[in-house]
């Protein structure tokens, strides 16, 4: 075999799976309709890490009752918190692992990423890999959980931007895309301010509200 045979084949090897096509492989191997999160976490092995911080990140992109982030917002402070603290692989609650996923719901989640990943797939790819390494996901964990502290608190408007900047961070990670931890970065300094302006916000209207009853 020629060397530039081989190496193609080592450049296709070095690109990491798309999450939609590790998700597929996922439900075509397993047998029962429930997997346990610590089976996805097994599953998706290099890739959890992102992987379920991207499935998590995106239900807070959704719209939601007022309130719900204080529930949706657990399993990302529980992440994050392991990730900063260097842990090798995400572990669950006993009742909160059990309940798991269901294959249905992967296979939701696999049709809603498709559109997605066409778009981007040719533009990420392995590139600034020092800031999606070991070092790089504890420094991404500590930033995701103040994202996700602030995203669990009910904060007005207070969910969105953490959760997109959230899905940028787990995205760089699947992909090992550094140039995408940067735009993170950017999008979290944009959240942190969004935040600041609408507490802000909050505190001069309460203020407001307070001078008129008391005038």
């Amino acid at each position: 075999m020629s060397d530039s045979g081989e190496n193609t084949i080592d450049a296709a090897a070095a690109e990491p799976l798309a999450l939609s096509q590790l998700l597929s492989r996922v439900v075509d191997d397993h047998d029962g309709d429930r997997l346990k999160l610590s089976e996805l976490a097994a599953r998706l092995s290099d890739r959890s890490w992102g992987g379920l911080l991207l499935i998590f990140a995106a239900i807070n992109i959704l719209p939601l009752p007022p309130g719900a982030t204080t529930i949706t917002g657990i399993p990302l402070v529980l992440l994050s918190a392991q990730m900063a603290a260097g842990r090798s692989t995400p572990w669950f609650p006993q009742r909160f692992d059990q309940r798991g996923v269901t294959k249905g719901e992967i296979t939701k989640l696999i049709a809603k990423l498709l559109p997605w990943e066409r778009r981007i797939e040719r533009v990420l790819k392995p590139r600034l890999t020092a800031l999606t390494n070991h070092r790089g996901a504890r420094a991404i964990g500590i930033v995701c959980l103040l994202l996700s502290v602030i995203l669990w608190l009910p904060i007005p408007l207070g969910n969105h931007a953490p959760a997109i900047t959230m899905t940028l961070f787990a995205t760089a990670l699947i992909y090992r895309d550094g140039l995408l931890v940067m735009l993170g970065a950017l999008a979290t300094l944009a959240s942190l301010a969004l935040v600041s302006v609408t507490l802000g916000a909050a505190a001069l209207a309460f203020i407001f509200a307070v001078q008129t009853l008391l005038a």
